[in-house]
């Protein structure tokens, strides 16, 4: 953070004038981060995850995924994942009045979008983020290079355990009996 910079907070955001969900504002340690609507390549994506995610979570009863949701963990640190996974107790306990996340999600998804901004956003900024506020995996998927980045939490932060590429199957211990072909997320 700069001296004398602007510090912004959620109840900044209240006050914005809604543009029409052309643009995502989220604040990661009182600055302000602003990205256009993503690239439908993105959408189809983040979708076919979250529809993974969920048929799994139907099938075994264990939680429940969701598709740009807010996640407010302080006035200053409000993002809005591509993608998330939380587990039934994290639902009772960490969802708003207003449907907010309060808490990490076990699990956060994001999606690259294109641009040096973007990307290092989401693996740095947003991976530091999520390390200090205890989600316990997170994806980053690039559509483009057709990648999935799986970063674990070990020893209290998020660490790079594997880079899957085509041909290979996602699977993750958060996740008992979860799968999903690397291919078919892509297609």
């Amino acid at each position: 953070m700069v001296a004398n910079s602007l510090y912004w907070t959620t109840a900044d955001l209240d006050a914005m004038p809604d543009d029409g969900g052309w643009l995502r504002h989220e604040i990661i340690e009182g600055e302000l981060f602003v990205s256009r609507a993503p690239h439908i390549s993105h959408q189809r994506v983040a979708g076919k995850i979250q529809v993974r995610l969920e048929n799994w979570s139907e099938t075994t009863q264990l939680g429940s995924s969701f598709q740009a949701p807010g996640v407010v963990f302080t006035p200053t640190d409000a993002v809005i994942p591509d993608v998330v996974w939380a587990s039934k107790a994290r639902l009772e306990r960490g969802i708003d009045a207003a449907g907010h996340f309060t808490i990490a999600p076990e699990l956060v998804v994001e999606i690259l979008s294109s641009g040096e901004q973007n990307e290092q956003r989401d693996k740095s900024v947003k991976l530091k983020l999520y390390s200090r506020y205890g989600v316990q995996e997170y994806w980053i998927v690039n559509w483009q290079l057709q990648t999935l980045e799986i970063y674990r939490r070990t020893d209290a932060q998020l660490q790079l355990v594997a880079t899957l590429l085509a041909g290979d199957t996602l699977t993750s211990p958060l996740l008992p009996g979860f799968s999903a072909e690397i291919d078919r997320i892509f297609s």
